[in-house]
């Protein structure tokens, strides 16, 4: 099942007027440095881009970017969303959710929680660079953190367990 979702591209709305896919080749071949935290230079096409990550809710989706001056709302759905909306699952069950796992392979950047702290939903639990981005998880719901299974600087594997709840 791995296979199916490799070759997929990820769907990418930009406000209510532009929609687009990137493959995941597309994506690592793309011109794209670095210049600060949450800040890149994109050249495409001859033309350079200066792309800043202003606030970004992993779990859902969505960023809000500003991409030489102008201000952007996107929301980026992978293969796997698009399949959970087709079949008509909703995504409430989180509520549900003991642990999170790591959504694709990447870096532990930062740990802002500590076992058995008490967190609200969408509480910032830890900081993953993936992608060449830098991702924010939050709390699928409100609890208590039984275990972290990560350190910083760890690089982790899509699946590997991060956080358990109580």
């Amino acid at each position: 099942m791995e296979n199916f979702y490799m070759n997929d591209s990820y769907s990418v709305k930009v406000g209510d007027d532009f929609d687009f896919k990137l493959s995941k080749d597309t994506i690592s071949s793309l011109d794209l440095i670095k210049t600060g935290t949450d800040a890149y230079h994109l050249l495409k096409d001859g033309a350079s881009y200066h792309v800043k990550i202003l606030d970004s809710d992993f779990n859902k989706g969505t960023y809000t970017l500003s991409i030489n001056g102008s201000e952007y709302q996107a929301s980026i759905q992978t293969p796997l969303d698009e399949l959970i909306q087709k079949m008509g699952f909703a995504t409430n069950g989180s509520k549900n959710i003991d642990s999170i796992t790591a959504p694709m392979p990447g870096l532990i950047l930062d740990i802002l929680v500590e076992e058995d702290q008490e967190v609200r939903e969408e509480d910032q639990l830890l900081i993953l660079e993936a992608m060449k981005m830098e991702n924010i998880i939050t709390s699928p719901r409100n609890g208590v953190i039984k275990n972290i299974s990560v350190s910083k600087g760890d690089a982790v594997d899509k699946k590997q367990l991060l956080i358990e709840f109580q």
